[in-house]
């Protein structure tokens, strides 16, 4: 199981954040930038992509600006429904 899948983050919101997912062409983008750079981040944690630690740091504080953005996303959404 991914630990840092941005669903499993946040289980309560599951259905709010797959209907922005489906909905918010901007939320989408961001989703999927978020999953990109997980899957990225845990290529180079178990030793199937080489990288200097410079990068992974560089991948892992892009990740939480990610997931922070994407949070912030959810959080307004609710708020308006």
């Amino acid at each position: 199981m991914d630990k840092h899948f941005f669903l499993n983050e946040f289980p309560d919101w599951k259905d709010k954040i797959l209907e922005l997912k489906n909905s918010n062409a901007h939320f989408k983008r961001l989703y999927e930038a978020y999953n990109d750079t997980n899957h990225q981040v845990e290529k180079i944690e178990n030793g199937t992509e080489p990288a200097d630690d410079q990068f992974l740091n560089f991948l892992r504080m892009k990740r939480v600006q990610l997931k922070d953005e994407l949070w912030n996303e959810v959080k307004n959404s609710a708020s308006t429904s």
